[in-house]
């Protein structure tokens, strides 16, 4: 058996345990004892107990393995666990039709100023003032219409829900 192996053998559950009580969680202890072994393995001259207790050394390497590694967590963005949906899929066609449907059937609640506006505003992405100059209305006036024409489609909002429904 090599000097190595023996120290492995006298010191590898005392390391794992204390490992353990640092992280917290017995995979990220193995994982700091693995590392602590390979820097042992590195340092092979420095474990003899004439230069200083190799216990010691051993626990002070996995101590500070374990302060880099709260370090680096810290010093990233935390990680998030995505939802296990495929975002390269692309909608269906069929569903665009439906929306398009009920977006046409609300709007024609509205007057025909009013939808303009609002066609003009929100679908052809215009500011009040550009959507004025098209419409060949003062800003004022698109203003007033967009906020009638919003009120008017929350109040019919509840009876395009029901045509989807239908």
């Amino acid at each position: 058996m090599s000097a190595f192996e023996v120290i492995v053998n006298t010191h590898g559950a005392a390391l794992l345990a204390y490992a353990s009580k640092l992280t917290g969680d017995h995979h990220r202890a193995e994982d700091v004892v693995q590392e602590t072994w390979v820097r042992a393995w590195r340092h092979q001259d420095r474990l003899t107990e004439d230069r200083g207790s190799v216990r010691g050394w051993l626990m002070r390497v996995a101590h500070n393995i374990v302060v880099d590694q709260y370090r680096s967590r810290r010093a990233r963005p935390t990680e998030v666990e995505l939802p296990d949906c495929d975002f390269t899929a692309v909608p269906e066609p069929a569903d665009d039709v439906v929306n398009r449907m009920v977006v046409d059937s609300v709007l024609d609640v509205l007057s025909s100023p009013h939808r303009d506006t609002v066609v003009e505003v929100y679908f052809a992405d215009r500011t009040a003032a550009g959507a004025a100059e098209v419409l060949r209305v003062p800003v004022g006036t698109v203003k007033s219409r967009v906020h009638k024409a919003l009120r008017t489609l929350r109040e019919a909002l509840p009876e395009a829900a029901a045509l989807e429904a239908a």
